[in-house]
């Protein structure tokens, strides 16, 4: 990432945060000069990137022998008007993206494959935790067959948090309140258009 040192992140802290609050990941794996691109959710665990992938996707049979893979994870973002600030400025976009360089290995085994799988619905159901994915439960059982888990050793990571670091604390504080308005905002309005 084009990297302003004011938009860097430079306390992993932050970074889990984002792991944390936003999991879903795009998994970028290259083979041959061709990228292939997977959407999942990633949790972080001992300090490294744990996932499930379907075997019949093409990407899996990448995701073994220590292999070099790259993974995107997207915090909030949105346009930012001018017309928020108190101060004459222009427009812009503020976000927080994460990039992480990993290296791959898949876990051949399905005990804890299958621990794997409570664990992380655990995770993304907290905190209210309305539904919890049972040891027997026979639908997790009959798939077991046909997902692969997979952890993802970081080697390097890079975090921009562009959230308008250089303006005024006011126009910092507007910024701000933008960014979370606008997120709840235009997801009901996009929702709204694509599926009403």
């Amino acid at each position: 990432m084009y990297p302003p040192k004011k938009h860097q992140e430079t306390n992993f802290k932050n970074i889990i945060e984002v792991f944390k609050s936003f999991p879903l990941a795009t998994l970028i794996s290259v083979d041959d000069q061709t990228p292939h691109i997977t959407h999942l959710p990633l949790i972080f665990k001992n300090d490294k990137l744990i996932g499930h992938i379907d075997i019949k996707n093409p990407q899996t049979s990448l995701l073994k022998d220590n292999r070099d893979v790259t993974v995107l994870f997207y915090g909030p973002q949105c346009y930012i008007s001018p017309s928020i600030y108190n101060t004459t400025q222009l427009p812009t976009w503020n976000f927080i993206r994460v990039h992480i360089q990993g290296k791959v290995t898949t876990i051949k085994d399905k005990k804890a494959l299958r621990h794997s799988l409570i664990e992380m619905t655990e995770f993304l159901e907290a905190p209210q935790h309305k539904y919890k994915l049972e040891q027997d439960n026979p639908k997790m059982e009959k798939y077991l067959d046909y997902i692969q888990l997979f952890e993802i050793e970081i080697i390097d990571w890079e975090g921009k948090f562009k959230l308008s670091q250089d303006k005024k604390p006011s126009d910092l504080k507007a910024a701000r309140e933008a960014l979370v308005k606008n997120n709840q905002v235009e997801i009901k309005e996009f929702l709204d258009r694509v599926f009403p």
